[in-house]
């Protein structure tokens, strides 16, 4: 994707990282003993060697995790099927005090949908292991358990998804975008910058999420969603980068740890600054 920063005070460009292809002879790393595991009684790495293995390391309090998800689980259910099919292993690892909750955890994974196997890591054990910079991380293992593909961040899903497939030797329809600012040659606004806590006031973003922990009611520009525990939530969503005024209200009984901004379209007709003079 290509972003186009619209604010004044910044003419910065970025654009987003592709995935990267592994050239070093590196082995997967054995997930530690004893750590407890969601969707399966338990897994060893070397038990899954004759087929690829996609680690992903995730928080349920994490909006980028949350963006990448649909990805995850579109695969697991488009490449799993079979035990030479591709294995997904979500690894949860949470950065916020309420993502350590081993029962928290395991409700976001019933109420995320996710039918894959998932490691809860809280103490970041494999985390380490892996030396992982953040989150989303994806890494994808071959049939002899060599390391074949990596990626940092949200995007990169083409590259994955070809990856995989060349693994497989699939050649039928594959699973592509699952949002339309996901394109690579999509152009993209910047949005406002994520801010710590509760936000109330101007924005410009393409969707607009609130960290929370506790339960209770969340309203906001009026529409209200009752939580029954930590999550993040897609507040506003809107076709292409928009201009707006977020007002929001959190119940006694929820804390809101941050509001974050994603990128949405360019509206039609902007243009990327190519740097020329």
């Amino acid at each position: 994707m290509r972003c186009l920063d619209e604010r004044p005070s910044s003419g910065a460009r970025c654009y987003g990282p592709a995935a990267v292809r592994v050239t070093a002879d590196i082995p997967a790393p054995p997930f530690p003993a004893r750590l407890p595991w969601v969707n399966v009684a338990s897994l060893r790495m070397d038990k899954q060697r004759g087929r690829p293995v996609l680690i992903e390391f995730w928080d349920f309090l994490r909006v980028p995790s949350l963006r990448t998800l649909p990805y995850l689980k579109a695969w697991h259910e488009r490449y799993g099927r079979g035990t030479d099919g591709l294995r997904v292993v979500s690894v949860h690892c949470g950065g916020y005090e309420a993502s350590t909750d081993e029962d928290a955890i395991r409700e976001a994974v019933s109420r995320l949908g996710i039918e894959h196997p998932v490691l809860i890591d809280s103490d970041f054990e494999l985390w380490q292991v892996y030396a992982n910079p953040g989150w989303p991380a994806r890494y994808l293992f071959n049939g002899e358990q060599r390391l074949v593909d990596v990626h940092h961040g949200e995007g990169g899903y083409l590259e994955t998804e070809a990856a995989i497939r060349e693994l497989l030797g699939d050649d039928g329809d594959d699973v592509g975008l699952q949002r339309a600012e996901d394109d690579p040659e999509a152009l993209l606004v910047i949005p406002t910058e994520d801010v710590a806590g509760a936000y109330n006031g101007p924005y410009e973003a393409g969707g607009v999420w609130g960290v929370f922990a506790g339960a209770g009611t969340v309203t906001a520009n009026g529409v209200s969603m009752q939580l029954t525990g930590p999550g993040a939530f897609n507040l506003i969503w809107h076709e292409e980068h928009t201009a707006g005024v977020l007002t929001l209200e959190v119940g006694e009984r929820v804390q809101c740890l941050a509001t974050c901004f994603t990128p949405g379209l360019a509206p039609p007709g902007s243009e990327a600054d190519d740097g020329s003079a």
